[in-house]
């Protein structure tokens, strides 16, 4: 149809766009963007779509400009002007958004047959479709979420009636954004789907729409999508979306749908052409959904489908079992046990060979590569040892797989990793990374070897300034203790290039008759460095001689400068000024000055520091007084963001303050509304006035937030810090639970870690929970 440029124009530049808001501030780019969108040069209108998904659709996320471009969207659709893409912008725009609260006092959404049809679309955009009945898309006082839903709602006329567009890239983009109209939609929106879908032929229209409808009428897609799922006259595209829309569902997950879906392996090429990419990762998306049902039987489904997926012949599928499983080994503590041959079966069936690294892409390890199946051995716990042979032959080859599955051996048997660790040291990043502590030492470091030692020091003395292995090496030294000491002459030789980096490595391995040595020149460096560079020097010769005049007197020059460095050097002068305690006094007036007012508008940075002087305060006099006004203001500043860490950080000081403290104990209850803060706030509350603190609340706090895996290791901490034998019963019955479950109850952290951090908290409660059992049967006795 024809289109109206001057009307299309006239109506955007009729609208205050200046005025409304996006992801980079002002929306008075959308005009220029929608225009260029409806124009006729492709590269312009290829870089404008480009721009409103940065802008009016930023990462998913919706904005008052994002509604109020929806009409005109509509027209250039309706017009046939890049009609896919464009309803896929309107469909993303829908996501984005929410359904109107039912106590909005809402009409029933529109008719599939009301308001103007496609062909109108080229009105003004107060006459363009608005499906609702005799009411504003941006009423007073309801979210950007709300009025972009009902923005695409109002042009549901359009999208429906692109179902039967000639075009399949049309019907299924338009199946697809009808899909996020939700429940504001779904009245008018499941009828047409349902008559495209008994004449749709093309496969992949024909799965966009299965999906949509079991998102927008699960109870009455069931059927369908259980008809789907079998061979007999269903493509894959389709018998797969119905698998996924069976799990979403809810329906029962029988050995039909495992036998379906592992005769459709690789999945991922079945879906590529997809626009549902909540889905994009078919097996992966069933592991998730069918073990978050928690029940037995669906998580028997899940292990018998990843073990065959495990164990198929095509490559490519199992590599995507790979990823699945690591999934499931994170949400399922029974996972490991029950995939551990299936892994060491897919990982034996690759030769091995480079690949990419596992976390990369979509998550995966690359097409037909050993090393996922290898890495994965190796986040499995004690589980893994049962593939410790595999690893070790496999180690003791070359290339990125050999370094994968030293990484994995040295997880599950360390004895046995560190010889071939010591002695291929330079070649074997990963394994290397993983002894020396894994990711932010979020792992245990490999135990002290003799070999690895004398590797250790070779790598030091060739090291060249700047090394970024220095870090690790550092890491491994310190957890080894005076075991270490051969090294000292290499970390001496090292010192003058790595100032900031070595002291606290040289007092912690140093042996006794090496003490001297290591002293003089620890306070050489805090003598004759640079003032930034005398620091850790200083405090090293502390820690190892007791001698804190280098150290007091380095500290005097940084407050007397300002710390020298910003808010985060004041934070580690006052916090090596509060180790030094009563010796630090000649410190305190500067302490004092560099405290931000009380009223100040700070930062976390500028508040993280004053928790810090507070500390250093009370250590260094004896007395609360200074220190509780400080912890007060922090405490009771929640208007700024990311303030998780400044208030523990604050609350563990409270803590430190004793019965001093109680003047606290408001702010610190107040923190109890917000689950992440209960464990530090609970701790504090019992150590600056337990007669203020309700045991048997506090107790349901921290096993609510155990629970919803908020700070769940901090939570059980605190249990046990208040006594197992303190809590009711039904309370012991929630810890207990917590130690049994399947599902994980450490939920988030960095990728190969949240196993072995859920294993230990897992054991903790344990301890805990049977520790309390045994006192009681002796009580008894």
């Amino acid at each position: 149809m024809d289109f109206d440029h001057a009307l299309f124009h006239a109506d955007l530049d009729a609208l205050p766009w200046v005025s409304y808001g996006h992801a980079y501030g002002s929306a008075e780019d959308v005009p220029g963007c929608l225009r260029a969108l409806a124009g006729d040069d492709d590269a312009a209108a290829e870089e404008a779509q480009s721009e409103l998904y940065g802008s009016i659709l930023h990462q998913g996320s919706v904005y008052e400009a994002s509604a109020k471009a929806v009409p005109f969207l509509a027209r250039i659709a309706a017009a046939d002007i890049r009609t896919a893409d464009v309803l896929l912008l309107i469909g993303g725009i829908a996501e984005g958004g929410e359904d109107p609260s039912p106590e909005a006092g809402d009409g029933p959404p529109a008719e599939a047959g009301d308001g103007p049809s496609a062909e109108a679309g080229d009105r003004p955009p107060a006459e363009a479709g608005d499906g609702l009945p005799a009411r504003e898309s941006d009423e007073a006082g309801e979210s950007d979420e709300v009025a972009c839903r009902r923005a695409v709602v109002a042009q549901l006329p359009l999208l429906l009636g692109a179902l039967d567009h000639q075009d399949r890239a049309v019907r299924q983009a338009a199946a697809w954004a009808a899909g996020w109209t939700g429940a504001a939609g779904a009245g008018a929106a499941v009828p047409a789907l349902r008559d495209r879908a008994a004449v749709e032929t093309d496969p992949l229209v024909r799965a966009e729409l299965l999906s949509t409808l079991a998102q927008l009428d699960p109870e009455g897609t069931a059927r369908a999508a259980t008809e789907a799922i079998g061979p007999d006259g269903s493509p894959p595209e389709l018998r797969i979306a119905a698998l996924l829309a069976s799990a979403d569902i809810g329906l029962p997950w029988t050995p039909a749908h495992d036998e379906a879906a592992l005769a459709l392996l690789p999945l991922d090429r079945l879906v590529a052409d997809r626009f549902d990419h909540v889905r994009n990762e078919p097996l992966h998306h069933l592991t998730v959904t069918l073990l978050l049902r928690d029940t037995d039987p669906d998580r028997e489904a899940v292990f018998a489908l990843l073990d065959g997926a495990l164990r198929h012949p095509d490559p490519e599928a199992r590599t995507e079992a790979v990823w699945a499983a690591l999934t499931a080994c994170e949400l399922s503590r029974g996972a490991p046990a029950r995939l551990v041959g299936a892994l060491t079966a897919a990982a034996e069936a690759d030769g091995g060979g480079a690949g990419a690294d596992s976390g990369s892409g979509a998550g995966r390890a690359a097409s037909g590569d050993v090393s996922g199946a290898l890495s994965a051995l190796g986040r499995i716990g004690a589980y893994g040892e049962l593939a410790a042979d595999l690893l070790a032959t496999r180690a003791a080859g070359e290339g990125d797989a050999a370094d994968r599955a030293l990484e994995a051996l040295v997880t599950v048997d360390p004895v046995r990793a560190a010889p071939l660790l010591a002695r291929d040291l330079e070649n074997r990043p990963r394994a290397f990374a993983a002894a020396c502590g894994g990711p932010v030492g979020s792992l245990p470091p490999l135990p002290y070897d003799p070999a690895l030692l004398a590797a250790v020091r070779r790598r030091l003395g060739a090291m060249e300034p700047g090394s970024m292995a220095l870090p690790r090496l550092a890491a491994l030294l310190l957890s080894w203790g005076p075991d270490a000491g051969p090294a000292v002459p290499e970390l001496l030789a090292a010192l003058p290039a790595y100032p900031r980096q070595l002291p606290k490595v040289l007092a912690a391995v140093c042996r006794p008759e090496q003490r001297g040595e290591v002293a003089e020149a620890l306070r050489s460096l805090a003598r004759t460095a640079p003032a930034d560079d005398r620091f850790e020097a200083a405090r090293a010769l502390h820690q190892l001689t007791g001698d804190h005049r280098p150290l007091l007197s380095l500290l005097a020059e940084r407050l007397a400068a300002g710390a020298g460095g910003g808010d985060g050097a004041l934070r580690e002068t006052a916090t090596a000024a509060a180790a030094l305690g009563p010796a630090a006094a000649p410190l305190v007036p500067a302490l004092r000055a560099a405290l931000n007012a009380p009223d100040a508008d700070r930062n976390n940075p500028q508040m993280d520091a004053d928790i810090a002087i507070a500390v250093a305060l009370h250590r260094i006099t004896g007395e609360a007084a200074e220190a509780v006004p400080v912890l007060a203001g922090v405490l009771g500043d929640g208007d700024g963001l990311w303030r998780r860490w400044t208030f523990v950080r604050a609350a563990e000081a409270a803590a430190g303050l004793g019965p001093a403290g109680r003047p606290l104990v408001p702010v610190l209850k107040a923190l109890l509304t917000d689950p992440e803060q209960v464990p530090p706030a609970v701790l504090a509350l019992r150590a600056v006035a337990p007669d203020a603190l309700d045991t048997d609340r506090s107790a349901g706090l921290l096993l609510d937030a155990a629970e919803a895996g908020a700070a769940p290791a901090e939570a059980v901490e605190a249990l046990v810090a208040l006594g197992v034998d303190t809590l009711s019963d039904e309370h012991r019955d929630r810890l207990t639970e917590l130690g049994e479950r399947d599902l994980r109850v450490v939920r988030f952290g960095l990728s190969g870690t949240i196993e072995a951090a859920d294993d230990r908290l897992r054991a903790r409660i344990r301890t805990a929970v049977v520790g309390r059992a045994r006192t009681a049967v002796v009580s008894r006795g």
